[in-house]
């Protein structure tokens, strides 16, 4: 019998009574499918809570049906839980996913046929609040490279790997970009964990691309974006602290990234199935850099060499849907997990698209909640372990367990999602 994800997850967390309620935006644009609400429903030892505090918890849910044709064609059913664009969260990490994709594309547009993920790739600084990049430890020859970068970001979400490839693209090839593609709400307007002015962020790096005889084959110059974004009110929490000092009223998210949890999902589906989605949507990169991002997608940090990770990274590091945050229970063999996490002020999320290669089952899930039950903005005191963590394990194994019993006419060939790794 083939192995499957075991299904004893935790007794369910009381959650606290006093949450502190977000503002609602709740409106006619709010998603929710009755079918994936009363699956929830019986579980109501895992998501009692999370049903009757969806809004002050700011939970948002997509699970999709995936169906094979009898061409291996796959068919998609989208089911939503209190799913609305308007509803702010803040990203965090998921950002990353879109960026990869777009940095490929940028150097594949560039028509320069030396110009690859490889080629070595050097950061310079153009003002006081930049920095240079002229080598990369976790690199076996010691040289940063897009390729590098974007494995970086999916094994372990390194936030630095992120600023390089934000600031190779530029804010304003990011953001119109991701317009084009239809994700019009999407505003990527800064790097991660670094303090800097909004005008800051709209200037990035020169950065060159040099060929192994260390030959300049791509010089881009210093850029600053100059287009304006539209104005926003996003405001969130009860308090927030700055500088130690803890200020009373919610705080301003409104200059901060922001990009839906649709249009996340959507991206992930365009980069797994790029065939299933609209030419538009579609990433302008090889088929073989499609199969760099779902074979970095996809792997256990364990299982790299280059760069390599000791056990601190454990399985479940950047996998959060079925695996929560477990350090000791190794995932079974036969199943892969291409996703992208993110947490930050309090929000967990994760975007995957689950595969069981033993069971013939797959499917996507995206999820995000808020874990802050004080209402209080950077005091380190988030609710990820008690709370978002079980949230999102038992959520994954609700619909996994859902997967492995819905009938399916036709049994998916999911060969191509099976990856040679390191």
């Amino acid at each position: 019998m083939a192995k499957t994800i075991p299904s004893t997850v935790p007794a369910a967390d009381t959650l606290n009574a006093e949450i502190i309620a977000l503002p609602d935006k709740k409106n006619a644009l709010t998603k929710t499918d009755p079918f994936l609400e009363d699956l929830l429903k019986q579980y109501p030892q895992y998501f009692d809570s999370i049903l009757v505090n969806r809004n002050a918890l700011r939970v948002q849910i997509i699970y999709t049906q995936i169906d094979r044709g009898a061409n291996n064609i796959p068919h998609f059913r989208n089911y939503y839980f209190n799913v609305n664009q308007d509803q702010y969260f803040y990203p965090a990490s998921t950002v990353k996913l879109p960026i990869a994709a777009l940095a490929l594309q940028k150097i594949h547009e560039s028509g320069i046929a030396a110009l690859d993920r490889k080629a070595t790739m050097i950061t310079e600084s153009a003002c006081s609040e930049q920095t240079a990049v002229y080598q990369d430890p976790t690199a076996r020859d010691g040289r940063p490279s897009l390729e590098q970068y974007i494995k970086k970001i999916f094994l372990v979400s390194d936030n630095d790997a992120f600023n390089r490839l934000y600031e190779f693209l530029g804010q304003e090839y990011i953001n119109d970009q991701l317009h084009k593609m239809g994700y019009s709400e999407a505003q990527i307007l800064h790097r991660l964990e670094l303090t800097m002015t909004g005008d800051e962020n709209r200037h990035t790096n020169p950065v060159q691309f040099r060929d192994s005889g260390n030959r300049i084959i791509y010089d881009q110059a210093a850029q600053y974006n100059e287009a304006s974004f539209p104005g926003r009110n996003d405001f969130l929490g009860a308090g927030f602290y700055r500088n130690d000092s803890l200020i009373g009223g919610p705080m301003d998210f409104s200059s901060k990234n922001r990009i839906g949890l649709e249009s996340l999902h959507n991206i992930l589906r365009s980069i797994l199935f790029p065939r299933s989605v609209g030419a538009e949507q579609r990433f302008n990169i090889s088929s073989e850099d499609y199969q760099f991002l779902n074979q970095y997608m996809s792997e256990w940090p364990r299982e790299s060499n280059s760069p390599s990770y000791d056990s601190s990274y454990y399985d479940a590091y950047c996998k959060f849907i079925l695996l929560g945050s477990d350090k000791r229970i190794p995932p079974p063999a036969n199943i892969r997990i291409f996703n992208k996490v993110g947490d930050a002020y309090g929000f967990l999320l994760d975007i995957a698209y689950v595969s069981d290669f033993a069971n013939n089952v797959e499917f996507m899930l995206s999820a995000v909640i808020y874990c802050n039950r004080d209402g209080i903005i950077n005091d380190d005191r988030y609710d990820y372990e008690e709370l978002g963590y079980p949230f999102m394990k038992r959520l994954g194994q609700v619909i996994y367990d859902f997967e492995l019993k819905r009938n399916r006419k036709h049994p998916p060939d999911l060969s191509e999602f099976q990856m040679k790794y390191n």
